[in-house]
């Protein structure tokens, strides 16, 4: 529909700002309003469908709540006060916190303090966090500021905590870290491994795909520490202890190589390494399945195992995972063990046969192309200077090597790891500046706080999770500045003016291009614009590339390789062997976290849609049916970190005895507090998927308070 006057309504094709699915939406606006959002029935990635967040989930964009105008805290200005003298005639009165200004002075303190921060400290005194929630134009703006403007290599985004061991893990034996193929070649597949993803709540349209392929070929594995809503559709439904990943992993290659099922034509030809790789795995104690024999509660697996090893091998395979397998300390190494699978059985480099991180956040893929790690420039180049990664960040502020942090719609006071930690280091920064929609956890705590435009207010490009770019247009007018906007506002005040030289986020794209050309070199906005509805998946030159790694891997020499990681009983195996775990005691629980359907991440944006918060308006704990009785509705969870605050039991036969799940989205609830340091050995991705909690009952009058 083409707009011809007011009040006429306006289809505009866009993409979803939840998850990394990044369905294909068409908004109906009428007077600059969102009246509804649905799915094309010949979108690619949605096929006509939405999950209830992307289809009703769009209140955010008007909410009261939104941060229209800058908030300057006045704490700040009394600290500051040569900045408040200076600019007192611009500024007003907000509410009893804060003063507010226009965007020209509120970025020109920010510039002026991030100036003193620089020539006092130092460039390497500053860190940029975030990036992943908004456009690639934004994405990249950000680390180039961080690293040209303010000098600093300190720039991290939430990969950290999520899908960084993925990264890792892939780039390390296959050359490139993201999905090798499209989600429409689930169709193609005759066998699906799905491990450690809760792909129905968290992914849901992707998830449709795997129902259909389910019911009408029973050709799915679900690997995981409960039952999940797609497990009820598994021909195998796999439940495992905790941190057992890279264990199940190894007997599955131990399987294969065994009984021979590998393809030795491929092996031969596309890989290295593999003759010393068989040798540790066979004399590897734990990978025999049989070992399982011994895990009491787990003995099925001994058989169960093999039987997926076997399947996996024969056919044409897909192995899908989330934060499941890289929320530990082994994440990274298990990443490694998937791709070994794929690299002996020739299942990847073809249509119907491959590997799927699902990644989380609407643009985290981006993001990391875009170059928000400390470690890699655009393009996964090597940096001039490796920065510190975020865990490393927090401890520079703790030892006052780190003085200001500008965050980018990353609320690291919420879901990071270790809050108490976090908590104190943010008291110690000399300046904390946030762009974002919406008074956030970190947000609340900021000096300077900008409201910017949201993902349906803006044009940009955005990368999901099978490397698909699609390019936004805004559904509604906002005169709220993007986020490369006041990055470029502030690079120009702070004498960097001419490398900020954008006009408009197609600028910004262009240099993407040229210096990030081996992914994007022929990715302009024109042919975005023209295949919006179909997207194009990088590496893109004169064609797009649905399928990664069809004559060769992206390592130096072509060549995947394998990595070995022996598994080293720790945890809730040891403690099943030492015979320790199974007790009535309310401490040794373990818990995993997880998101439920309604909501996403922070809720940031999906309570302000009232029916999602409704649905989800607290976190609750599940527990086993077993466990019932020992510790009534309310319970408060407790590490050797911290607690959280008092959460609802709910009772079920999903979940395993002395197991527990719980949701993350309110932070009210404080679940991160009782995460400590503990995390993945290679790349610091916090072990949110496993901490043992003592649980301590508690009555309704302390839970109400």
């Amino acid at each position: 529909m083409t707009k011809k006057h007011d009040g006429e309504k306006q289809g505009i094709e866009s993409v979803c700002t939840y998850c990394g699915v990044g369905c294909d939406i068409t908004a109906e606006v009428q007077d600059n309003k969102i009246v509804k959002i649905y799915a094309q029935k010949d979108g690619v990635v949605s096929q006509g469908k939405l999950c209830i967040k992307g289809k009703y989930g769009y209140d955010f964009v008007d909410s009261k709540n939104r941060i229209r105008e800058p908030r300057i805290k006045k704490a700040f200005l009394e600290r500051n006060p040569a900045l408040a003298e200076k600019y007192t005639d611009r500024l007003s009165e907000f509410n009893s916190e804060y003063m507010t200004c226009d965007l020209d002075t509120a970025t020109s303190i920010a510039a002026e303090k991030l100036q003193e921060v620089k020539e006092t400290y130092g460039g390497n005194s500053f860190c940029a966090i975030g990036g992943a929630r908004t456009s690639c134009e934004s994405a990249y703006s950000f680390q180039k500021f961080c690293r040209e403007t303010m000098e600093s290599p300190h720039v991290d985004n939430c990969a950290r905590v999520c899908h960084s061991p993925s990264l890792k893990g892939m780039r390390t034996t296959i050359g490139e870290g993201a999905a090798t193929n499209p989600y429409n070649d689930i169709y193609e597949t005759e066998f699906m491994v799905v491990i450690g993803s809760n792909t129905m709540e968290a992914h849901p349209i992707i998830a449709n795909r795997m129902i259909d392929m389910a019911r009408t070929h029973n050709n799915l594995a679900v690997i995981d520490v409960r039952e999940t809503k797609l497990a009820k559709l598994a021909k195998h439904n796999c439940i495992i202890p905790f941190e057992a990943n890279l264990l199940v992993l190894n007997m599955m290659a131990y399987v294969i190589i065994d009984e021979e099922l590998y393809d030795e034509s491929f092996i031969a030809n596309r890989t290295k390494g593999f003759e010393e790789f068989k040798e540790k795995i066979l004399n590897d104690p734990y990978a025999d399945p049989k070992f399982m024999e011994k895990i009491e509660g787990y003995e099925y697996l001994a058989k169960m195992i093999p039987n997926i090893a076997r399947e996996y091998a024969v056919k044409k395979s897909m192995i899908f995972w989330g934060l499941g397998i890289t929320e530990h300390l082994d994440g990274s190494y298990a990443v490694m063990a998937i791709t070994h699978l794929a690299l002996m059985t020739g299942n990847v480099g073809k249509t119907g046969a491959g590997l799927m991180p699902l990644r989380g956040q609407n643009n985290v893929q981006g993001a990391c192309d875009m170059g928000c790690l400390p470690y890699y420039d655009p393009d996964y180049q090597t940096p001039k200077e490796i920065g510190l990664m975020t865990p490393q960040l927090v401890d520079a502020m703790l030892d006052g090597k780190i003085k200001a942090l500008l965050n980018m719609g990353e609320d690291l006071t919420h879901i990071h790891p270790n809050l108490n930690k976090i908590d104190k280091a943010m008291e110690q920064l000399d300046f904390l500046m946030v762009q974002e929609l919406f008074m956030t956890d970190i947000a609340e705590r900021a000096d300077i706080v900008i409201g910017v435009k949201s993902a349906y207010e803006k044009t940009g490009v955005y990368v999901n999770a099978m490397r698909r770019l699609h390019l936004s247009q805004p559904l509604v007018k906002s005169d709220l500045p993007d986020d490369w906007e006041v990055l470029a506002q502030m690079a120009g005040k702070l004498g960097d003016g001419e490398n900020f030289h954008f006009k408009s986020s197609e600028d910004v794209w262009n240099e993407v291009r040229v210096r990030a050309p081996r992914r994007f070199s022929g990715a302009d906005y024109y042919r975005l614009e023209r295949h919006r509805k179909r997207g194009m998946q990088w590496p893109i030159y004169h064609e797009d590339t649905p399928v990664l790694h069809l004559l060769d891997f992206r390592t130096e020499d072509g060549l995947g390789k394998y990595v070995y990681k022996q598994y080293e009983p720790r945890g809730m195996i040891a403690s099943i062997l030492e015979k320790s775990f199974f007790d009535d005691s309310l401490n040794g629980f373990y818990l995993t976290t997880g998101r439920t359907l309604a909501h996403y991440n922070n809720a940031a944006q999906t309570k302000q849609t009232e029916s999602l918060y409704n649905k989800h308006s607290e976190d609750v704990v599940l527990a086993s049916v077993e466990d019932e009785g020992k510790f009534g509705d309310k319970v408060i969870l407790k590490s050797e970190y911290g607690e959280s605050e008092a959460l609802t039991v709910k009772y079920t036969d999903k979940v395993k005895p002395k197991t527990l799940f719980c949701t993350f989205h309110h932070a009210k609830s404080r679940i991160n507090a009782i995460f400590g340091d503990e995390s993945d050995e290679l790349i610091l991705t916090a072990r949110f998927k496993s901490v043992k909690v003592d649980i301590l009952p508690v009555g309704d009058e302390i839970a109400c308070g």
